[in-house]
């Protein structure tokens, strides 16, 4: 798995959604540092079960797909005669 990243700009966004959650859910006030801190080890920590989900989901949603391909193959395929 490629490790997370996330630019300036997302972490900027993602820090001030945490650093929202604190203060309205837990009524307590966190700054960017400690809220990027809480964010680098939610990436690495618990990053991968919502990486690896995506990628469940992702996978089921192409193998649909090519069942769909497999039938559509089907549906044109010319009869043969095989006796003769």
């Amino acid at each position: 798995m490629a490790e997370i990243n996330f630019s300036d700009d997302e972490k900027a966004v993602i820090a001030r959604k945490i650093q929202l959650y604190f203060s309205e859910e837990l009524d307590q006030d966190i700054g960017r540092f400690d809220a990027e801190f809480l964010l680098d080890f939610f990436a690495e920590e618990i990053g991968p079960f919502f990486y690896n989900r995506g990628v469940y989901d992702a996978q089921a949603v192409l193998e649909s797909r090519f069942e769909e391909m497999k039938d559509s193959l089907y549906e044109i395929e010319k009869p043969v005669n095989t006796v003769r």
